[in-house]
């Protein structure tokens, strides 16, 4: 896919949140909600910090978003994610109404905008979502492999 400066620029911003959650040893993962050129709403994964199974970056994201516009409705914005939405996070998605979903890696074993599940543009839901992939993609894989990868070799030494 062809890349464009503001997909780029706004891409930078989620990396700059997945970079915010490994310094607090979460999976590296973060996302932006932009609306009319403005971030709106910032979020990285907090799962582990917060004992939520929920406070994935997207959710976290997108509540931000949502408060700040004071609405549910985020039909104008885009968000971007530094890897392919879960379900959950496409669940939420759509129930907020974005048009565009941004991301950089796919996730073969849980994404929903085409790896394992495609329910953006779901016939049978009430909302479909516009998606484009790969942006700044070997960024989020290199993020997520260095921390996987040094995760593993912590687990190691515990042994």
């Amino acid at each position: 896919m062809k890349q464009n400066e503001t997909d780029i620029k706004f891409m930078a911003l989620a990396l700059e949140e997945a970079r915010a959650a490994m310094g607090r040893k979460e999976v590296p993962i973060g996302a932006v909600v932009v609306s009319d050129g403005t971030v709106i709403g910032r979020g990285h994964n907090l799962k582990e910090s917060s004992d939520d199974p929920t406070a994935h970056a997207e959710i976290v994201a997108i509540k931000e978003a949502a408060k700040q516009q004071k609405s549910w409705r985020l039909a104008e914005a885009t968000i971007y994610v530094t890897l392919e939405p879960c379900l959950m996070c496409m669940g939420a998605i759509i129930q907020a109404r974005l048009c565009r979903v941004v991301f950089a890696s796919f996730d073969p074993k849980a994404g929903a905008c085409g790896s394992l599940y495609d329910v953006s543009n779901d016939p049978r839901l009430n909302h479909s979502v516009e998606v484009a992939s790969g942006i700044s993609d070997s960024e989020s894989k290199a993020l997520l492999q260095g921390f996987f990868s040094e995760l593993r070799q912590r687990k190691k030494k515990e042994k």
